[in-house]
Formats: C-alpha cells, sequence, structure tokens
C-alpha cells in the first residue's frame, strides 16, 4: 500500500470508521486453489487499515464462484436505506453522533437526520428503496404523499431506473392535491406553476394507466413473443419455405430472422 494511498482522505474515512464504528461492509473473498486458502477480492483499503490496528479478525462475504476478475464490478456499496439502519442501530448502542460523523466523514445534523430517514415512509416504498443508492432528498419528498402513493411513486422511479431527487419532485409536482399528505395544503414546487402542475397530474394519471395495463398483459406478451419466435425459427429452418421468401419476400424473411436470433425481449425492441 502506497503512502499516497494511505494518506489520502478516502482511506482516512475507512480507517476512523474501522476504528470508531468497526467494519460496516465485509470483506469479499473467494477460496484459493492453494492450501485452502482465500484470495481477497473486495476490501483492501479496509483489510489494511484493520491490520494497521493490530485487528487479527474480520468479518467476510465468501463468492461461491471465481469471480476474481469481475468481483469489482458487481460489488455494491451501502445503499441509502442500509447506512439509515447502521445509524441507527450505532446510535442505539450509544455511540455518539459526534463520533459516527466522524467516521462517516459528514456533518453531525446529517447524522441525526439519517437517524429519522424513514419516519413517515411506507414499509412498501422501503422494500423497493433498501438496496438502491439513492438521493436521500428523496425521501423527503416522499414524506409529502399518502403512504399509497409514495408506494406508486417508488415503483414508477424503479420501473424508470431513475432515483434522483429531481424526478422525485417531477412525480410530487404531478400528483393530485388529495393525493398528498396534507392535502389541505397548497401544493408548491419550485420552478412551476399551477397549470403546469395540472397537466403534469393528468399525465402522471395517464402513464399509471398504461403502467399498469402493460404490467398485467407483460407476462402473456412474454410468452407469445416466445411461441411465435420458435415458430418462426421452424418456418424459416424449412428449406423450402425460405427458398421461397428469399426469391420473393426477402424483406420478409430478414425480419423473421432479426425475431428468431433476438435473445432477449430488449433485442427485439
Amino acid at each position: 500500500m502506497t503512502a499516497r494511498i494511505t494518506s489520502s482522505r478516502r482511506y482516512g474515512r475507512i480507517a476512523t470508521s474501522i476504528k470508531e464504528v468497526g467494519v460496516i461492509e465485509p470483506l469479499a473473498v473467494t477460496k484459493s486453489n492453494r492450501d485452502g486458502r482465500y484470495m481477497l477480492l473486495d476490501g483492501h483499503l479496509r483489510l489494511h487499515a484493520l491490520k494497521e490496528q493490530s485487528s487479527h479478525i474480520a468479518p467476510c462475504i465468501v463468492a461461491d464462484d471465481d469471480e476474481a476478475f469481475t468481483y469489482n464490478k458487481r460489488v455494491s456499496r451501502l445503499a441509502t436505506v442500509q447506512e439509515h439502519y447502521m445509524i441507527a442501530r450505532a446510535l442505539e448502542r450509544g455511540v455518539p453522533a459526534k463520533m459516527i460523523a466522524a467516521a462517516l466523514g459528514i456533518d453531525e445534523k446529517h447524522v441525526l437526520r439519517r437517524r429519522n430517514l424513514l419516519d413517515g415512509i411506507s414499509p412498501e416504498a422501503v422494500e423497493i428503496l433498501k438496496e438502491k443508492p439513492v438521493n436521500a432528498q428523496i425521501f423527503d419528498i416522499l414524506r409529502r404523499l399518502k403512504p399509497h402513493k409514495q408506494f406508486a411513486a417508488v415503483e414508477l422511479m424503479a420501473s424508470m431506473n431513475n432515483f434522483t431527487a429531481s424526478y422525485a419532485r417531477a412525480i410530487l409536482a404531478a400528483t393530485r392535491q388529495e393525493d398528498l399528505a396534507k392535502p389541505d395544503k397548497v401544493k408548491k414546487v419550485a420552478g412551476v406553476t399551477s397549470e403546469q402542475m395540472a397537466r403534469m397530474e393528468r399525465e402522471l394519471e395517464t402513464l399509471n394507466r398504461d403502467f399498469r395495463a402493460r404490467e398485467a398483459t407483460f407476462g402473456d406478451d412474454v410468452l407469445q413473443l416466445v411461441l411465435a419466435s420458435r415458430y418462426l425459427q421452424r418456418l424459416i429452418e424449412n428449406k423450402n419455405v425460405a427458398t421461397y421468401l428469399e426469391a420473393r419476400h426477402t424483406d420478409l424473411i430478414a425480419e423473421f430472422r432479426t425475431i428468431v436470433s433476438a435473445s432477449t425481449l430488449d433485442s427485439v425492441a
């Protein structure tokens, strides 16, 4: 480990976090072919910090497959909800907020704010967000919606794979007044006029209806696609049919081959 790395801010945060709170994210290892030993896949900085602090034991996650060259691409960092649970648990154990703030490199006020992150958030919405590295501002926006609308908003964000605060604000702006947590309070969203919000409400209602309709028929549509693809495959494998189509309908057989060769629904689209 070079001096440049050990003197970096990132390494300092990791070392302080381990010293004050312990190892939050386990090391990732895989079994080596030599003498039953294990090879470290992810967590080199954490391991170095543990050694510097004279620790002899570290929590690990064992990868069953040989992922030495791919694990770093797959490893997922601490999600926002998981960070909330970690902070809440540390505070319950008596760890001072100031110490946690120093370990995580954030302001003490943010620690207390993260402790109450899920207050007023529906369990269904939390279930979807629990492993997502989302912007913490999203939870402030979700609290302005009724529980069933929180779930609908998060479900829509997941379908679009967009968990930004700006997208959450757009959903809030498009939510009807009666679906707000405080419907008697006039909805205000910075940079959006009342006329724009009314139009967005109508568009979101349409989008939600379309989404539900697609969700209801998705399984049947995929099944029909698979069946049609297999039928077309058998059709163009027939030499007589293929010869006829190539002679008279070259564009049609090209489309058939595209559908058959597509391995996923996205490829077909």
